[in-house]
């Protein structure tokens, strides 16, 4: 008899920040979806300056979004899962990441990291992923792309 086990997720949250770790947590997470039959949703986030109104046209930016998005919707399709792409604007990233993983009842949050380092070498991890870790309520997978070589 086979063993039964319980899918890793049911729906995740995959942000996206234009990245390249973006392909790789997107890969990552569309083929866990395909085994467990997860829903997946991706959100990418264009922060506004607070010297902009929230509504502020973001033409210019919102081109690079919408390529983040169809690059992630293109590699859940070759996994053959559907995914759901989500544009917000928002003044915090952090925060618009933790509220939307919130409203959509995600069990599982899916975020990148590039590998970078403040001056003297100090590996930086920013003040994003801090906050979501603090504050979202689901499981989060953090990421990590890969070392440079030469840090190696």
């Amino acid at each position: 008899m086979p063993e039964l086990v319980a899918p890793l997720f049911q729906r995740a949250v995959v942000a996206l920040n234009g990245g390249p770790s973006d392909a790789r947590i997107v890969r990552l997470a569309a083929e866990q979806a395909s085994r467990s039959k997860g829903e997946l949703i991706a959100v990418h986030v264009v922060e506004i300056d607070w010297t902009l109104p929230l509504d502020a046209d973001i033409a210019g930016r919102s081109d690079e979004a919408q390529r983040v998005l169809d690059m992630a919707e293109g590699i859940a399709e070759s996994v053959k899962v559907r995914m759901e792409p989500v544009l917000l604007q928002a003044r915090d990233v952090g925060a618009a990441i933790v509220d939307e993983t919130t409203e959509r009842g995600a069990d599982l949050l899916v975020v990148g990291v590039p590998y970078r380092t403040r001056f003297g070498g100090e590996f930086a991890i920013g003040r994003t992923i801090p906050y979501i870790l603090q504050n979202t309520p689901c499981a989060v997978w953090v990421v990590r792309e890969p070392m440079p070589e030469e840090v190696a």
